[in-house]
């Protein structure tokens, strides 16, 4: 499910803070890294100036990935490079496809603060056109070589209670059994209302407490029942109920606990410039601080 990941880097800082995330990957599930630059010129030169960068982070990162393992000396990390000319976003989603990458890990940035931030546009058109899971990585006053190990270790995984929305838990499984932690399986209610009709008027009279109780308890159980798979594997595993808006709740518990990843099923459709995210997704995205694995659901429709 993580055999291969690729990392896009433009020879900044702010796209470099994606490698740690790719380096933990590597060492804990055996995954393949790919660093993938793409230059809009084939000028020798500036094709030069990216081998030679490329070349260096490559060395530097097998050595970090190594960290991770085990037993060093039993297996090696392998960090492979390219470099393309052309559209970044395009050339990064045409080498997922052809190369069946099976995750891509990226940077981006933004303001801080629970309000829309504006993504990179590369980072943007990657996102919309690739069906493949994508990590987005907030550059927020990020040190990329201040590495430190762990910090994949509390992931927040937020469902509705549709099977759409569970596309994302097999690939949180997988995480958790590989890399250990703690996950947060996570559910927002919206408040409930009752409608008094009298004439022609309709009044919205808000649930008490005391009513949507049940409707808590319910939430409670369903993610009780996504969580039993690692809670009978020995992972630790909590769930957490809310009543509110969804994309504001994931962001808020996502900062009070510190989360180190959300994961979330999105969907939309194929073709650079053309997904439209979930509401939900888009908002945890554009607006949250906490890094995001997006799943894609299968057999989203292409125009």
């Amino acid at each position: 499910m993580y055999e291969k990941i690729l990392v896009p880097l433009d020879g900044s800082e702010i796209a470099e803070v994606a490698l740690p995330y790719a380096e933990e990957l590597a060492g804990r599930l055996g995954s393949e890294i790919t660093l993938i630059s793409v230059s809009h010129s084939a000028e020798e030169q500036d094709q030069q100036m990216f081998q030679s960068y490329i070349q260096k982070t490559v060395e530097s990162m097998r050595e970090r990935a190594e960290r991770y393992l085990e037993k060093p000396s039993e297996r090696i990390i392998k960090v492979d490079s390219t470099i393309l000319v052309g559209n970044p976003a395009e050339e990064i989603v045409d080498y997922a496809d052809s190369g069946n990458i099976d995750l891509i890990v990226m940077a981006t940035h933004g303001h801080s603060g629970i309000r829309r931030w504006a993504l990179g546009s590369v980072a943007d058109k990657v996102l919309r056109a690739t069906g493949r899971p994508v990590v987005l990585v907030r550059a927020q006053n990020a040190h990329p070589y201040m590495h430190k190990k762990d910090i994949l270790s509390k992931m927040l995984v937020p469902l509705d209670g549709s099977k759409e929305g569970e596309t994302v838990v097999p690939y949180i499984e997988e995480l958790v059994s590989k890399l250990g932690g703690e996950i947060i399986f996570f559910q927002v209610l919206a408040l409930a209302y009752h409608v008094h009709i009298s004439g022609d008027a309709a009044v919205q009279v808000p649930y008490t407490e005391k009513e949507m109780e049940p409707l808590k308890m319910s939430a409670q159980s369903y993610l009780k029942k996504m969580g039993s798979k690692l809670r009978e594997r020995g992972s630790t595993v909590k769930y957490e109920v809310r009543v509110g808006a969804a994309g504001h709740e994931i962001i808020k518990l996502a900062d009070e606990i510190n989360a180190d990843l959300v994961a979330m099923s999105t969907h939309g459709r194929s073709g650079i410039g053309l997904w439209v995210f979930g509401s939900v997704a888009e908002r945890v995205v554009r607006s949250g601080n906490t890094p995001v694995l997006l799943v894609r659901l299968p057999g989203a429709s292409i125009e």
